[in-house]
């Protein structure tokens, strides 16, 4: 019949794996199964989710080698690495990072949520932290 509905064709992980490479992106293998997406002096973890559908696992800056997140000090933000070193993020970087991001989703075919797509959403957040104190103790 000519009213017969066409169902939507859904790629899978490769394909969208393959998508990001067609994106500019370079897509590198991890030894415990996630990719490594980069692009720009900026990362991503990726890792096969639930059916069959990528799942970003962390992104930041590439610093010194390492996989630096992004940290919200409450007056600045900052790059944080696993190895300790930490470096004040520039407002230029913070416009790269939101880019990055938001063509990795788009390459990827996932939904870009109205809250992540206003700005740069932080990995941590210490500005709440007091650090040294019990923070049931008071002033």
């Amino acid at each position: 019949m000519f009213f017969r509905r066409t169902r939507p064709r859904r790629p899978g992980f490769s394909e969208r794996i393959e998508n990001l490479r067609a994106w500019g992106f370079e897509v590198l293998p991890e030894t415990d199964g996630s990719l490594r997406v980069r692009r720009d002096g900026f990362e991503a973890r990726v890792r096969r989710g639930e059916n069959d559908m990528p799942v970003i696992e962390q992104t930041g800056r590439a610093v010194a080698g390492e996989l630096a997140r992004l940290v919200d000090a409450g007056y600045q933000k900052f790059w944080s690495t696993p190895g300790g070193r930490r470096e004040p993020a520039l407002a230029e970087q913070l416009k790269r990072l939101h880019a990055f991001e938001e063509d990795m989703r788009e390459a990827l075919g996932l939904t870009s949520l109205y809250n992540t797509s206003l700005g740069t959403v932080n990995a941590l957040h210490v500005y709440d932290r007091l650090h040294g104190r019990d923070s049931d103790a008071g002033p």
